[in-house]
């Protein structure tokens, strides 16, 4: 049976992760950052909390990472864990910089010392090409990284490091670069939750307003599902390889907005304000990805379309809470 690792297993990635693995035949473990309040880390990963093995550790820690690939002797790590929230790695980046960069060093060379046979998934980000765009307005594996915040910053610098390793000790490292992805489970501090529950919210007549930032700023929105299961798809091969991960469609903060309240049947003009608090200092304005590497050389496709995402995040939340 094949062992798996994950760390962020308690996060939209690592709980979507965690079921897919688990329906491969995997023994899943994840690592848990110990803090005051167990019972929040543990709710996207509740239903199967009796399938898989969880144990303290902490990316900052290196001794923790020795004793914990010491224990669980992983055949596969995908290291999901980061401080992701891209605005909020203007208020703390330092803290960022710490978890989403240096982190993955001390998981590297954690490996590097254990066992370098251990295949690695180092979870990138589109946030790492900023406003950097090829002529045809996408963004490939060869757009060049220039990132405009914190989080793009920490996450070049693990990038950046993983080929290092990979190259200078021979060790099976693959970095997905990934587009944003979104699900019911997506944090609610994330514009797409965000806005859906907002606007439920406002359907039920909880909430007369919904504050957000830039409505012009378009992204590549995809499913965390479809994007778990390349993941995957990235460590079965023989060789490791970078890929980015997209739809190849964008949309702005303004089409996702005026589709969730239409499906609603309420027009967004009457309950939508602008917040300069949401503003990031420096604005990434479009993202689109070319994920044509990944679809031929891996033969991936998503199962759903933005439409379709969006769906089952509004029928979640017209029945939850």
């Amino acid at each position: 049976m094949k062992r798996a690792l994950i760390t962020g297993i308690n996060g939209q990635d690592g709980s979507y992760l965690a079921e897919f693995l688990l329906e491969k035949g995997y023994e899943v473990w994840g690592i848990l950052r110990r803090n005051s309040n167990p019972e929040s880390q543990t709710s996207r990963i509740q239903h199967i909390f009796k399938d898989i093995k969880l144990i303290y550790g902490d990316l900052t820690d290196i001794s923790s990472l020795n004793s914990i690939i010491h224990q669980c002797r992983p055949h596969e790590i995908y290291n999901l864990a980061a401080q992701s929230h891209v605005r909020i790695s203007f208020d703390m980046p330092i803290f960022t910089a710490n978890v989403t960069g240096l982190g993955t060093l001390n998981l590297l060379e954690a490996v590097r010392l254990n066992d370098p046979t251990i295949k690695v998934y180092q979870a990138s980000s589109s946030e790492m090409f900023g406003n950097s765009i090829d002529s045809d307005g996408y963004q490939r594996e060869t757009t060049p990284l220039i990132p405009v915040s914190p989080y793009g910053c920490s996450k070049v610098f693990s990038y950046n490091i993983s080929n290092n390793y990979k190259n200078s000790y021979d060790m099976f490292i693959s970095n997905g670069i990934l587009f944003n992805h979104e699900s019911p489970r997506r944090g609610l501090n994330f514009v797409t939750n965000k806005v859906v529950k907002g606007a439920v919210n406002i359907k039920r007549g909880k909430a007369k307003s919904l504050a957000l930032g830039n409505l012009e700023a378009t992204r590549d929105w995809g499913h965390a599902k479809d994007y778990v299961k390349a993941m995957w798809m990235m460590l079965q091969q023989d060789n490791p390889d970078n890929f980015v991960c997209a739809t190849g469609v964008s949309h702005s903060v303004r089409d996702l907005v005026d589709y969730v309240f239409s499906q609603l049947e309420l027009d967004y003009n009457d309950h939508i304000t602008q917040d300069e608090k949401f503003l990031r200092p420096e604005e990434l304005t479009d993202l689109k990805g070319d994920s044509t590497k990944l679809r031929t050389t891996l033969d991936w496709k998503p199962d759903y379309t933005f439409e379709t995402m969006i769906d089952e995040m509004v029928e979640y939340w017209l029945t939850h809470e």
